[in-house]
């Protein structure tokens, strides 16, 4: 996690009170036509929706007329990442506020970040957020880029069953299972699930109430997630055009489709700098054409965006996807339900939100036009309204500095890790993290705690065979915070202080802070034991074209770890892990 908590921006505690949004167009999400009502809302409710409604004398009315008023919109997979435009927490927040999103996926999080992003989220203007536990296969993709504490690696029904068990533990809002090795039909596939692993972890999935959405884009591994009972693809299937009998398999078997048109849009990529391609023309119309296929049989079509990816913004490309949907063959109406109550269905929420409705959540978008006429008409967001307050747009309060805990960084312990914990957690009880490099072949690695010898307490040992790659990396990283969430505020230290040995490779001591900043040092090591002392003045930028200057003030991690010549084996202990 490298999200920044200094940019955030509280939203106000929620106002027990009456609302009356009048003179609007609602268009209610049911598939109804729009028609002039009013709306009353009490606290985050919909009391009552008609024409001709007694507005309540204590109530405050917001004024709408001539303007369009629909559910508030979804985003179904997204992924919060500092990778992503933009890049934090906050400002991934206010973007999808205003694009009139009030739901989103997101796909991301280590689970261990799942509780202190959900109190971050209390502390600013924010749509929903669901968070998804990540399951893969061992070389799949999603299991390319982060460890287990992550991503949880699969590969027969026993292991399935157990890792849904353990993510549970951390109670995720649905799982997200990586099921095809096929990403984007321009690199080598990764591994995929078999038929047996899959259906054994949506099986297990489903004894605890919760959704399984997969990354599936091929026909043929979609006809697998619908026999293994998935409640919805996370991807259109692109890399040919179903058949009809293909089709019917698909709708017998109640799974829907979140297509992310976005994401593989070809015709962004001549206004983008960047030209890592995944997409083309004929995967793309083959996407537009299986959609249609899809929509027109009665299979249940939600909206997302795979938004985080490259050339594909939070909240923007969420618009985009309407229209892709209306260009796949959908009508605006259509489309607009696709974003509310179809895709609320496919989290198991219609009965909370995806509809305006009495006893429904009042999230609701107010559009300066008629999208359900014209889809292009939902770049034209007007107002916001999440639990029944407007946090953008017409009626929102101005946005105030938090003086919140979550405003400001946390004060560091002096003590990082002594590795003496029995439970196998830090001394600052936070999950460490395996950090070797990224890719389909990656470095081998096992960290575990071992005894010192002499009697000296625990050490942490890094085992790793590197891989055949010239930037071959194996570390641990261990988190400040829980998640690596919070950040924390070092400038009370001179430095990093630790025991270590092990193989004389290019030895390194990392501090890594928020919305991927990253600092390090080398450090010499033999296999003997030393206490070394890092000072803050050595580090240096590890990407000098994404760190800015250090101010120890915003920092998430700190790491240890080796590069050694591609496919050497290579050891590595560290203890007293400290600031001083």
């Amino acid at each position: 996690m490298v999200l920044s908590a200094l940019s955030g921006v509280a939203a106000s505690p929620a106002m027990a009170e009456t609302l009356a949004i009048v003179g609007g167009q609602v268009f209610d999400g049911t598939g109804t036509p729009a028609r002039q009502s009013t709306i009353l809302i009490q606290d985050d409710r919909i009391t009552a929706v008609g024409k001709n409604l007694t507005i309540p004398q204590d109530a405050r009315i917001i004024d709408v007329h001539g303007m369009a008023v629909t559910p508030g919109l979804y985003d179904l997979h997204t992924h919060w990442t500092a990778s992503g435009e933009p890049a934090d927490f906050p400002a991934i927040a206010h973007a999808y506020l205003a694009s009139g999103v009030t739901t989103v996926n997101d796909f991301n999080e280590e689970p261990e970040a799942f509780a202190p992003l959900r109190e971050w989220l209390t502390h600013l203007r924010s749509p929903h957020v669901n968070f998804a536990a990540r399951i893969s296969t061992p070389g799949g993709h999603g299991a390319d880029w982060a460890d287990q504490g992550t991503t949880k690696w699969i590969s027969s029904p026993g292991s399935a069953k157990a890792a849904i068990d353990s993510v549970v533990a951390y109670k995720p809002d649905l799982i997200k299972i990586f099921t095809d090795g096929w990403r984007y039909g321009r690199m080598p596939d990764n591994t995929s699930m078999n038929e047996a692993t899959l259906a054994a972890a949506v099986a297990e999935t489903h004894n605890y109430h919760l959704k399984v959405l997969t990354h599936t884009v091929t026909v043929e591994k979609g006809l697998i997630a619908a026999r293994a009972k998935v409640d919805a693809l996370a991807h259109g299937l692109q890399d040919r055009v179903l058949t009809p009998e293909e089709v019917e398999t698909i709708r017998a078997s109640g799974m829907g489709d979140i297509p992310t048109l976005s994401v593989y849009d070809p015709d962004k990529w001549q206004h983008s700098a960047d030209h890592k391609i995944v997409s083309d023309h004929t995967l793309f119309e083959n996407a537009l054409k299986n959609v249609k296929k899809l929509f027109r049989a009665g299979v249940p079509i939600g909206v997302g965006t795979d938004a985080g990816m490259p050339a594909t913004p939070h909240g923007a490309s969420t618009l985009h996807e309407l229209k892709l949907l209306v260009r796949a063959g959908l009508t605006p109406s259509e489309a607009l339900m696709a974003a509310t109550r179809v895709s609320a269905t496919l989290l198991g929420q219609e009965g909370d939100r995806g509809t305006i409705a009495p006893g429904m959540r009042a999230d609701i978008v107010v559009f300066d036009g008629r999208p359900w006429r014209n889809i292009a008409d939902v770049h034209h967001v007007a107002m916001t309204m999440v639990d029944g307050r407007s946090l953008a747009g017409i009626g929102s309060v101005p946005e105030t500095s938090d003086d919140s805990a979550w405003a400001i960084p946390a004060t560091a312990a002096r003590l990082i890790d002594d590795f003496e914990r029995p439970d196998g957690r830090s001394s600052l009880d936070t999950l460490r993290k395996d950090t070797m490099d990224r890719g389909p072949d990656r470095t081998e690695e096992v960290s575990v705690v071992i005894p010192r010898e002499n009697g000296k307490g625990n050490a942490l040992f890094i085992a790793a065979r590197m891989a055949d790659k010239t930037d071959a990396y194996a570390g641990v990283a261990v988190p400040l915070t829980r998640g690596s969430v919070r950040p924390v505020d070092v400038t009370a230290y001179k430095g990093i202080a630790l025991d270590i040995r092990g193989s004389q490779c290019q030895t390194r001591v990392t501090v890594n802070g928020t919305v991927g900043m990253a600092w390090t040092a080398p450090v010499a090591v033999s296999q003997n034991w030393k206490k070394i002392r890092v000072p803050f003045s050595t580090l240096q930028a590890a990407d000098p074209k994404k760190s800015r200057a250090w101010t120890g003030k915003d920092i998430t991690e700190v790491e240890t770890g080796q590069s050694c010549p591609a496919g050497q084996k290579s050891w590595l202990e560290v203890d007293n892990l400290s600031f001083y």
